[in-house]
């Protein structure tokens, strides 16, 4: 069966995209493919093995059952890390598969120790430390009692890394909170190096980080929204081009966004479009209806504001996004018939119509309305 749309994956855009970080990240620094929420709404199962096709091999999620998919989804060995929550009830699972496993919390620390006496393999473990992010991290009193722990168990544990999270590094206000986050960060090491421990990666950095302050890229850098195309922000955009000679976005997307026309109609002068009183007809009119709402990822915000590319022109969507259904106004494009292609996001012709001119009538982050993408659209790649 067809859906009502579809959303491409371009595999040149992602090793365009991947080559890019490599050239401005420093010698020997690994990427972490972050691949949490769906890979940011791109599909972990089409994703993944495309990631590992430009040499990815190693994965960042959220939560374990992200992890599973991304086990599931690789064609070859790749390491993959839980940033955030382990169910206590899967993390026997996770130590005999060697997922990586983020220490935030002691509870953590003492369900992966007994898992490990269990299954004979040693946790592999990341501690994370609080440095002023203020959301999930070790504090000091933690940290110690972690450091105990692992002490007295290391034949039980492999420490894979030491990291943290910056509280907004792709804003330029957060400048000061940002440089004591890496001092705080850098007490920390110096704390766990003279207590023995000795981590095998140190990795603080996100996208936006990896560019503003490539101080703090270290061993390892967690790159999310860039591999996919996009900024952080408009500022780290601004702050990445300022500094070299061509100021063109060195960026392609990803991700492409498509349906079709379903039905075409005639609307008159003075007639009302779609619910309610929204939209008044003020000639007359041929609109088109499009079989894509807010149920598929299309905010109803978008009402009376929206773009869409048809015949290579932009249409404007008019009257109120349905649950299932949005209508486009399509009078003076010429030759449009059932069936047509419909873009949301991505090109037609000469036209583009990206995530963030996408956002910026919605109100919504380009991160927000990509995560939003329901997983029961197909996913396909293409070249």
């Amino acid at each position: 069966m067809h859906s009502t749309s579809t959303i491409e994956i371009s595999r040149s855009a992602l090793r365009h995209n991947v080559r890019f970080l490599q050239s401005f990240l420093h010698p020997g620094v690994r990427i972490s493919s972050v691949v949490k929420a769906n890979a940011y709404g791109h599909g972990i199962d089409p994703f993944v093995g495309i990631a590992e096709e430009c040499g990815i091999d190693h994965f960042s999620v959220f939560s374990l059952d992200e992890a599973y998919q991304v086990k599931k989804a690789l064609k070859n060995h790749a390491e993959i890390m839980v940033m955030g929550w382990s169910n206590p009830k899967d993390i026997d699972w996770a130590v005999e598969n060697g997922i990586e496993l983020y220490v935030f919390e002691n509870e953590i620390l003492e369900t992966a120790l007994t898992a490990a006496k269990k299954s004979g393999k040693n946790a592999v473990i990341h501690l994370e430390i609080e440095t002023g992010m203020n959301r999930t991290g070790l504090v000091d009193k933690d940290l110690r009692k972690a450091v105990a722990k692992i002490k007295a168990n290391k034949e039980y544990f492999r420490v894979k890394g030491l990291c943290t999270h910056y509280s907004g590094a792709e804003s330029i206000s957060n400048y000061h909170r940002i440089q004591h986050q890496i001092r705080r960060f850098r007490q920390k090491q110096r704390l766990l190096l003279k207590a023995g421990i000795l981590p095998e990666q140190f990795h603080t950095a996100c996208s936006a980080a990896s560019i503003a302050y490539p101080g703090t890229q270290m061993d390892m850098v967690r790159i999310g929204i860039l591999q996919y195309g996009l900024w952080p922000s408009p500022e780290t955009f601004i702050h990445f081009t300022h500094q070299q000679n061509d100021r063109t976005d060195p960026l392609k997307r990803v991700l492409s966004w498509k349906s079709s026309i379903m039905s075409i109609k005639e609307v008159k002068e003075g007639e009302f479009v779609s619910y309610g009183t929204n939209y008044l007809a003020k000639t007359d009119m041929l609109v088109a209806i499009i079989p894509t709402g807010y149920s598929h990822g299309y905010s109803r915000s978008l009402s009376n504001q929206g773009r869409v590319l048809i015949k290579g022109q932009r249409a404007g969507i008019i009257g109120l996004v349905n649950m299932n259904m949005m209508i486009a106004d399509i009078t003076g494009i010429d030759d449009v018939k059932i069936g047509d292609e419909v873009v949301f996001i991505g090109k037609q012709g000469d036209r583009v119509i990206s995530v963030s001119s996408f956002t910026e009538f919605s109100d919504q982050l380009n991160y927000e309305l990509l995560a939003r993408l329901p997983q029961n659209i197909p996913r396909k790649i293409v070249d």
